[in-house]
């Protein structure tokens, strides 16, 4: 079959051919359809994710849509998600045109949404779903701050902010072709990052109304400044440090306002709660309410994709398909 191929770690992918996946118990053989290329597959190709160097050659991608070829758990011929381990653990991902996945790791798809509007949800409206609600708690009425708005998880969180009853949504984005997507989202208002913590704060708070109740996903600069603006009881919650692996909190700030500061990865999710999150997030996206910005590329261009989401210049997820 035809695969993207890493061979290198720290170098992209090549469109190769790669051995088909064998059919073995307790795992689907998926015929993929489309497979975003998202910053965990680039973090897992670098060779420096904490997770290890990936054994080469793999075929990256984390997840992807597709139909089923053959399945001991779902019926051939159905429509699903699929989430795989491949960079994380031997095995290969979904960018390719076949792929094999734990059975577990199967989500079927119903409705009408196009696959690669489903790829390019996938794991990030997970997170952002998940931010929002098993960690950060939303309440209707509240406050969300949204770090980061113009990327993928960022678009979700501000539409789930919306759909979850947030009273206020305020984004936060760097160029203006990202503060645009955030608006699409629904933001009531943007702020352009800065780096100046003090201005930065000063912009949150009057954005806010004064404090936010909930503010996640991002790290660096960006948080140091959110956290200044949390409402009493308020949450940051941080999903990743794309914009910083380090910021700085004021201890007299955070117990004078009882706010905490939390972590979240879906790995830390059941298979079962990331089908739930997906399926709630995928009928809101169904219904036109959350949606992230994309664009297609064909397999054979796969080399040139990666290295326009690795170095910033696609501006929207970049969607495979095979």
């Amino acid at each position: 079959m035809r695969a993207a191929v890493v061979r290198t770690p720290g170098t992209p992918p090549g469109h190769d051919e790669h051995p088909d996946p064998v059919a073995r118990p307790g795992r689907t053989l998926v015929r993929v359809t489309a497979a975003p290329i998202v910053p965990l597959d680039l973090l897992c190709a670098s060779g420096t994710s904490y997770l290890g160097t990936p054994a080469v050659p793999y075929v990256p991608g984390v997840q992807g849509v597709g139909v089923v070829e053959q399945s001991a758990a779902v019926p051939p011929g159905t429509r699903v998600w699929f989430a795989t381990s491949a960079g994380m653990a031997p095995g290969d991902g979904g960018l390719a045109e076949r792929c094999s996945v734990a059975d577990d790791d199967l989500v079927p798809l119903a409705g009408g949404l196009p696959d690669a509007a489903v790829a390019a949800l996938g794991t990030s409206a997970v997170a952002a779903w998940a931010c929002l609600t098993r960690r950060g708690r939303l309440r209707p009425g509240e406050t969300v701050l949204v770090l980061g708005a113009g990327g993928a998880v960022g678009q979700v969180a501000v539409g789930a902010a919306r759909v979850l009853g947030a009273g206020r949504v305020v984004a936060v984005c760097r160029s203006a072709a990202a503060q645009d997507r955030a608006r699409a989202a629904g933001a009531d208002a943007v702020v352009p990052l800065t780096g100046d913590v003090d201005a930065l704060a000063a912009a949150l708070a009057g954005a806010c109304g004064g404090s936010a109740d909930v503010v996640d996903p991002v790290f660096g600069t960006a948080a140091t400044a959110a956290s200044r603006v949390l409402a009493p009881g308020g949450r940051l919650v941080n999903l990743g440090g794309t914009s910083g692996d380090e910021a700085v909190f004021s201890s007299a700030v955070l117990r004078g306002r009882s706010a905490e500061v939390l972590g979240h990865t879906n790995n830390a999710l059941s298979p079962g709660q990331r089908r739930e999150d997906l399926d709630a997030v995928l009928a809101h996206a169904t219904a036109g309410r959350i949606a992230v910005a994309h664009e297609t590329v064909p397999l054979a261009d796969v080399t040139a994709a990666w290295q326009r989401q690795a170095t910033g210049a696609a501006g929207t997820r970049l969607v495979v398909t095979p």
